[in-house]
């Protein structure tokens, strides 16, 4: 049985929640990435995630502006969480009943990666003959 810290995305690339989405767009572009972790303010503050569709709905679809709007305005917050010790058909659960598809994996209550179904679907297939 594969469990998430078995396929888990360890570079994690992240942004204050402050930074504009031109400064959120310029790291993800220069990362060739998808989202960022937003960070936390305190260690009792709850993680955020930016992610294209985030930039998507709020530039394009509600015609925002890129220099005057903080990723804060813009990610999700809070953001859905497991720990490195379940089972990836666990994380794959949670994917499908929230409609996410990325999760941050935590390792006591420390941000050690995050998890994608794209990861979890290889996983699958690399199962398959």
């Amino acid at each position: 049985m594969k469990l998430v810290k078995d396929v888990m995305v360890t570079d994690i690339i992240k942004i204050s929640p402050f930074a504009t989405l031109r400064e959120a767009l310029t790291l993800m572009k220069r990362h060739n990435v998808k989202s960022l972790v937003v960070e936390r303010q305190s260690e009792h503050n709850a993680w955020g995630l930016i992610t294209y569709t985030n930039v998507l709905k709020s530039v394009i679809a509600e015609d925002g502006d890129i220099d005057l709007l903080n990723v804060y305005d813009v990610c999700a917050k809070p953001v859905i969480s497991v720990g490195e010790n379940l089972a990836l058909k666990h994380a794959a659960t949670l994917m499908s009943e929230y409609r996410v598809k990325r999760l941050l994996v935590l390792k006591d209550n420390e941000l050690c990666g995050f998890v994608v179904m794209d990861d979890i679907m290889d996983a699958l297939l690399d199962t398959i003959d």
